[in-house]
C-alpha cells in the first residue's frame, strides 16, 4: 500500500513512519515541506504521490498560544484539514484524521463515547472540532480518531518533562483535578493497524484504558523511576494556563470495542512499556 503521512516529523507521525515503512511504501511531508493551508500546493504534492491512504497528523497543537493566535490554529487545523480531505477524495485515498478529547467540555462526568455531542471550550478545541466537520462532510472514506494526552518517543511530552525536571532536582507541581487518560503512541499504532484495513469508516476513540489525573500520572512516573522528588498537587486555577481545559475528558473506546474489540491496555501498562523502551534506547 502507498501511504502518505502529513506531519511526519511529529510525535505520532514519526512513529507511524518507523512502523509502517516495514510493510508499505511510505512518504512523509511536514508543514515546512507541504503548506497544507494552500489548496493548490496541497493538491500538487498529494497528486504527485497518489497515495492509497493518508494519515493526517499535521496539526497546530499549541493549545495556550492558540488563544491569541486563533488564525494560525484555524488555518492549519481546519483549513489545512479541509484541503487534505478535498485532495484525498480527488485521488481516491482513505483519510485518517486525528482529533482530540478537547472537543468535549468535560461536564459529563462519565466516559465520553463517540456519539456524544462535542462542545469545545477553547480556540484549539474549536479548530479541531471544525476540522472533524470538514472531514465528515468532504470525504466518505475516512476515520476520525480522537486521542488524549498523547505520549510518544520522538517529541517532548508530559512524561519526559517530569523525568527532565526530576533529573534536575526540581520540585514538581502538577494538576490534580483534570481527569482523562494518556494515549501511548505505540499502543495507538497497534490498534490503527487492526482498524484501518477493515474500512469500517467512522469516528473512533482510541485511548489507553482506565482514568487518572495528571498528578496520578506524574506519581506513577516517579514510582517507576524510583524518584523521591517532591510532588505537589495543584488545581487547574493554580496552573494559570490561558486556554480552558475539560475537567473530565476520559474517552471510552466504544466504537473500537464494537467493531474489532478494544485491545488498548490500561495506561499503567502503557507507561511501563514506554519507560522500558526509553531505557533500552538510552542504554544503546
Amino acid at each position: 500500500m502507498k501511504i502518505l503521512i502529513t506531519g511526519h516529523k511529529g510525535m505520532l507521525g514519526s512513529e507511524l513512519m518507523e512502523t509502517l515503512c516495514k510493510e508499505h511504501q511510505v512518504a512523509g511531508v511536514d508543514l515546512d515541506e507541504m503548506d497544507i493551508t494552500d489548496l493548490d500546493k496541497t493538491r500538487q504534492t498529494i497528486s504527485l504521490i497518489k497515495p492509497d491512504l493518508i494519515y493526517h497528523t499535521a496539526s497546530y497543537n499549541l493549545v495556550d498560544l492558540a488563544e491569541t493566535r486563533w488564525e494560525d490554529a484555524f488555518k492549519i487545523n481546519t483549513i489545512g484539514t479541509r484541503n487534505v480531505a478535498l485532495v484525498a477524495r480527488e485521488v481516491g485515498a482513505t483519510m485518517v484524521f486525528f482529533s482530540t478529547d478537547y472537543v468535549f467540555d468535560g461536564t459529563k462526568n462519565s466516559p465520553y463515547e463517540e456519539w456524544d455531542i462535542p462542545n469545545p471550550l477553547g480556540v484549539y478545541a474549536r479548530s479541531k472540532a471544525a476540522a472533524e466537520w470538514m472531514v465528515r462532510t468532504l470525504i466518505p472514506e475516512h476515520f476520525i480518531i480522537r486521542i488524549s494526552w498523547l505520549i510518544g518517543h520522538h517529541s517532548r511530552n508530559f512524561v519526559e518533562t517530569i523525568i527532565t525536571k526530576t533529573q534536575a532536582g526540581e520540585s514538581l507541581s502538577v494538576v490534580n483535578d483534570q481527569i482523562g487518560s494518556p494515549t501511548f503512541v505505540t499502543d495507538l499504532i497497534g490498534e490503527l493497524q487492526r482498524l484501518v484495513p477493515t474500512r469500517a469508516f467512522g469516528t473512533y476513540h482510541i485511548s489507553n484504558n482506565e482514568t487518572c489525573t495528571w498528578y496520578d500520572l506524574a506519581t506513577a512516573v516517579l514510582d517507576e523511576i524510583k524518584s523521591e522528588v517532591p510532588l505537589r498537587p495543584i488545581s487547574t486555577e493554580e496552573s494559570s494556563r490561558p486556554a480552558p481545559r475539560p475537567r473530565f475528558s476520559y474517552l471510552r473506546n466504544a466504537m473500537l470495542e464494537l467493531t474489532i474489540g478494544d485491545r488498548m491496555p490500561p495506561w499503567q501498562e502503557g507507561l511501563r512499556k514506554y519507560l522500558s523502551a526509553r531505557q533500552n534506547n538510552v542504554r544503546k
